[in-house]
C-alpha cells in the first residue's frame, strides 16, 4: 500500500505558488486569498454537481431495489432528471407563511448546506489539500455537523407550523442523542492513531480500522445514519405522520436547498467514514490515492442506500432507545477494549505494528459479534404478560338480566 500522495494542482500550496507567479511582487499577499477562494469554489461546485448526479443515482437504484423504473423520462436512462428538477424548483413560486419568522425561515437552508460543505474542507485528499492537515480535524467535523441541529430547529420554528415544529423537535432530540455515541465511537480511532488530525489517522492505518475495530465502525455508521435522518431513522420528515416535517412550509429554491443538504449528507458521511475507517487515500499502486478514495466513498454510500431501500422506519421510542440502550453501551465496550489492547500491544515508541493490528482484528471481530448478539437479545425482549380483561358495561347488564 502506498502513502497519501499530493492532489497535484488541487492542493492549497500549489495554487498559492501559481498565483504568486501570476501576480506582481507588490500584490503577492493576495495569492493566499485567491488560492483559498479558488479552492473553495472548486469544492462547492464539485459537491453540488456530484450531489445532483447522486440524486439521479439514488432514485434509479431505489427503483431497482423496489421493482419499479425510477426516473426515465428526461434524457437517456433519466440522467437529465436532476436538471429538470432544478428548473422546476427555480420556476416555482417562493411562498413564506404570513406568521413565519422570516429570518429563521430564510437562514435555515443556508446554514444546513453551509455546515455540510465546511466538513469537506478538512477531508485529506492529499498532504497539502486545503485544510486537510488541520491538527484537530476530527473535533472540527464533530463540531460543524452539530450545527445541523440548529438549522433543522430554525426551519421548524420559523415555519410557524405545528407539523414542522414536531419534525424539528424530533430532529433535535435525535441529533443530540446520537451525537454522544458518534463521538464515543470515534474515541477508539483516536486511541489507535494517537492524533486528532485526519491526515495522521489515515497515515496510521496500515490495516483499515474497519477491520481492527468493527464495533466502532458499526456505532459510527449507525449514529451517522440517524443524524442524516435516513431510513430506518426517518422521523424528522416522516411523510405519513407529519406531511414532510421541518420542511413542510418550504417551496421553490428554498425547498431545493434543503434537499441539496439532505442528499449531500450521504456523500460527506461516506468521505468521513472512508477517512476514519477505510484508510482514506491509501491503496495499492499504480492506482492513484484519489481514485481509491472515491471508490471507497462510493462503496459506503451504496451500503447506506441499500439499508434505506430495505429496512422499515422505526418508531420514535425505538430510535431513542437504540441510541441510549444500545449504541452508548457498545461504544463504552469498544473504548475499553481498544484501550486495553493498545496498552498491551504498543511498542516503546507508542506505535502498533501491522501484525499486532491483525491480532486485534481477530479478537475484536469475535467480541463484536458477541456484543451485537447480546444487545439484540436485550433490546428485543418483550413482556408477554396477558392483559387483565376489563368487563364492559354491556356485559354486566346482560349478566344482571340473566
Amino acid at each position: 500500500m502506498h502513502e497519501i500522495k499530493s492532489a497535484g494542482f488541487l492542493d492549497f500550496e500549489s495554487l498559492e505558488r501559481f498565483f504568486v507567479r501570476m501576480l506582481p511582487e507588490d500584490l503577492e499577499r493576495l495569492a493566499f486569498f485567491m488560492a483559498a477562494f479558488t479552492l473553495a469554489g472548486i469544492v462547492v461546485n464539485v459537491m453540488v454537481q456530484t450531489t445532483a448526479v447522486y440524486t439521479w443515482f439514488e432514485r434509479r437504484v431505489l427503483g431497482r431495489f423496489q421493482a419499479r423504473l425510477g426516473p426515465n423520462r428526461w434524457g437517456p436512462f433519466g440522467m437529465l432528471q436532476p436538471i429538470a428538477d432544478m428548473i422546476k424548483l427555480m420556476t416555482k413560486e417562493d411562498m413564506i407563511p404570513k406568521i413565519a419568522d422570516r429570518w429563521s425561515f430564510n437562514l435555515a437552508p443556508i446554514i444546513l448546506v453551509f455546515s455540510t460543505l465546511l466538513v469537506v474542507a478538512v477531508i485529506p485528499f492529499g498532504p497539502d489539500s486545503f485544510l486537510g492537515t488541520l491538527n484537530i480535524g476530527i473535533l472540527f467535523i464533530l463540531g460543524v455537523t452539530s450545527v445541523n441541529t440548529i438549522a433543522i430547529f430554525m426551519a421548524g420554528w420559523g415555519s410557524a407550523n405545528k407539523y414542522a415544529m414536531l419534525g424539528s423537535m424530533r430532529g433535535v432530540a435525535m441529533l443530540v442523542s446520537y451525537e454522544v455515541p458518534m463521538a464515543l465511537g470515534v474515541v477508539g480511532v483516536l486511541i489507535m492513531s494517537g492524533s486528532l488530525s485526519l491526515f495522521d489517522i489515515v497515515t496510521e492505518q496500515n490495516v483499515p480500522f474497519l477491520l481492527v475495530q468493527p464495533l466502532g465502525f458499526l456505532i459510527f455508521i449507525a449514529a451517522a445514519s440517524a443524524e442524516m435522518s435516513r431510513t430506518p431513522f426517518d422521523q424528522i420528515e416522516s411523510e405519513s405522520e407529519l406531511g414532510s416535517g421541518y420542511n413542510t412550509e418550504y417551496s421553490g429554491m428554498k425547498f431545493g436547498v434543503l434537499f441539496l443538504g439532505e442528499f449531500m449528507a450521504p456523500l460527506v458521511t461516506g468521505m468521513i467514514v472512508t477517512t476514519l475507517f477505510l484508510s482514506g487515500t491509501r491503496g495499492f499502486s499504480p492506482i492513484p490515492g484519489q481514485v481509491w478514495f472515491v471508490g471507497k466513498t462510493f462503496a459506503v454510500v451504496f451500503a447506506l442506500l441499500w439499508v434505506r431501500a430495505t429496512w422499515p422506519r422505526l418508531r420514535v421510542d425505538q430510535i431513542m432507545g437504540f441510541a441510549w440502550k444500545g449504541l452508548f453501551g457498545m461504544a463504552l465496550v469498544n473504548i475499553f477494549l481498544i484501550a486495553v489492547e493498545v496498552a498491551i500491544l504498543q511498542d516503546e515508541t507508542g506505535k502498533i505494528s501491522t501484525s499486532s493490528m491483525w491480532l486485534m482484528a481477530a479478537i475484536n471481530w469475535v467480541i463484536a459479534v458477541g456484543v451485537i448478539v447480546a444487545v439484540a437479545n436485550i433490546l428485543g425482549q418483550k413482556k408477554l404478560e396477558r392483559p387483565t380483561p376489563v368487563p364492559s358495561p354491556l356485559a354486566n347488564m346482560y349478566a344482571e338480566a340473566d
